[in-house]
């Protein structure tokens, strides 16, 4: 019996580059696999799965998740400051 495809895409993002990468994984691939399957993280030689979160549609899930037809890998860069820290700073500026 041959194996059923599902579609799904791999996306990363930052202000300076996108890049979404459609592909065809396994039924019953995960989140890791579809990383793995695309080739993104030899295009992006700075990702690292252990310090970039990785989501579907915008929310954060394990690597080891099952994708579904349709899913949208995204895989996050880090913050290079806290969301806290930025507001306060951003509240400092607008107080002189």
């Amino acid at each position: 019996m041959a194996e059923l495809l599902i579609a799904v895409e791999v996306a990363y993002a930052r202000s300076d580059q996108q890049m979404i990468i459609p592909l065809q994984i396994t039924q019953g691939g995960s989140v890791a696999d579809a990383i793995e399957q695309s080739g993104i993280i030899s295009l992006i030689p700075e990702i690292n799965l252990m310090t970039n979160k990785v989501g579907i549609f915008g929310k954060v899930c394990s690597l080891d998740r099952q994708l579904r037809s349709g899913d949208r890998v995204e895989i996050y860069w880090p913050l290079k400051i806290d969301p806290k820290e930025s507001r306060r700073q951003r509240a400092a500026k607008s107080n002189h």
